[in-house]
């Protein structure tokens, strides 16, 4: 091993704590930095799949994951009247195949830190202020702690990445808005759902609400289609008005969600975007996940790609011996065609999700009302899960020596 041993992570989330976990199993010695106060409860239900799956059992909390599940049974779509027009099982409704998990996201970082809390440190309520590299090292000031140098900064910030902003450049340079806008928020089980879901569709439109077995909470996910617009993402207030105005007049229970997720203490909103770059390093500095690849909300695979990076990433420094320029290149060299194809699902996804044309949200509200009635739906659901599963699965594993 070469002297690199210390790497700071900004991001205690998935990928953050992912790779510092294997960090550690290497040899190095990590430092998590959190704006946070504490890991992040809440937030939506996510997937594990494909290489993922063996990227958890290789951590040794894919018993714990499976544990934690949603269970969830399957879903109905409504109408806008309330009509029950149709259910979906559980595989149909998360596009699952055998060995794929969901996972609520705070409880997989919940599981995440927990394996990780005793070995690795952790400075919670606090962000990176500036960061200046030498040809050793990177030196970094905070906005609570005192400076300190490190070998290696790693971002694995998120979408929004302040890593990324400080030494790559403004987001909008990164950033493609796939037409939509997502917003989740816990509210009220008043429907009192047992592990299902409810699905409205409109055009350009889509409400999922669901409650995986927290019986008298649920979750609401807003989705619409939208050009860009233009926000404070301080202002919550204002997030909450467009969501509002976005489904102004809407049927069924949308009135009652509305105003849950107006007073809701985790509402979250944020467009539905994907990051490109030609590089996921500078120096010594390297991106992780969403802030150097998010394939988007859309494709489901965010989390999924979040684990397979910290393992590759934390892998290839390992076998480099610390050399960071040689394991960044094998890193992006590796991760390359897996990003690609789910960064195309995600684009592709997002097109069923909420159709912008009425023929478009028409045709898919038939499908989904005759699927379960269909002779040949097994197949069907095949057919249309094989392109999630073809890219959950495209990329060779290799086994980093520990």
């Amino acid at each position: 091993m070469s002297e690199t041993k210390n790497i700071l992570i900004s991001g205690a989330s998935i990928a953050g704590p992912a790779l510092a976990h294997w960090l550690r199993r290497h040899g190095f010695r990590p430092t998590v930095v959190e704006r946070a106060p504490a890991p992040r409860p809440g937030g939506y239900a996510v997937d594990i799949r494909g290489a993922a799956i063996t990227v958890a059992e290789r951590m040794g909390i894919l018993g714990d994951i499976r544990r934690t599940a949603t269970g969830m049974r399957g879903a109905s779509l409504i109408s806008a009247a309330g009509k029950r027009i149709a259910d979906l099982d559980g595989d149909a409704y998360g596009m699952h195949v055998e060995g794929d998990v969901e996972i609520m996201r705070g409880d997989l970082s919940r599981l995440l830190h927990e394996l990780t809390a005793d070995e690795i440190e952790y400075l919670f309520d606090d962000s990176i202020t500036g960061m200046t590299q030498r040809e050793h090292g990177v030196e970094v000031t905070f906005e609570r702690n005192a400076p300190r140098a490190f070998d290696l900064v790693i971002g694995a910030d998120g979408l929004h990445s302040n890593v990324r902003g400080r030494v790559f450049g403004e987001e909008s340079r990164f950033v493609r808005h796939l037409g939509h806008y997502v917003a989740v928020a816990t509210v009220p089980n008043h429907l009192g759902l047992d592990h299902w879901g409810m699905l409205y569709r409109a055009r350009g439109k889509m409400v999922n609400l669901y409650s995986a077995g927290r019986a008298a909470e649920a979750k609401a996910c807003f989705l619409f289609a939208s050009p860009p617009l233009t926000y404070d993402r301080r202002d919550l207030a204002a997030q909450r008005r467009i969501v509002a105005e976005a489904f102004a007049g809407d049927g069924w229970a949308i009135p009652r969600l509305l105003e849950a997720a107006g007073t809701a203490g985790d509402f979250y909103f944020d467009t539905i975007s994907q990051i490109h770059l030609d590089r996921w390093s500078a120096g010594r500095v390297a991106l992780l996940g969403d802030a150097a690849y998010g394939p988007s909300l859309a494709s489901g695979q965010g989390t999924s790609l979040a684990l397979v990076g910290a393992y590759v990433l934390a892998g290839e420094l390992a076998a480099a011996r610390g050399d960071h320029q040689l394991a960044f290149a094998r890193y992006q060299d590796v991760l390359r065609d897996f990003v690609a194809k789910n960064q195309k699902l995600g684009r592709d996804s997002v097109k069923h999700m909420a159709p912008k044309s009425a023929a478009g949200a028409w045709f898919q509200g038939q499908l989904m009302r005759m699927m379960p009635h269909l002779p040949g739906k097994d197949a069907m659901l095949r057919m249309m899960i094989k392109p999630i599963a073809e890219a959950a699965n495209a990329v060779e594993l290799a086994e980093y020596r520990v």
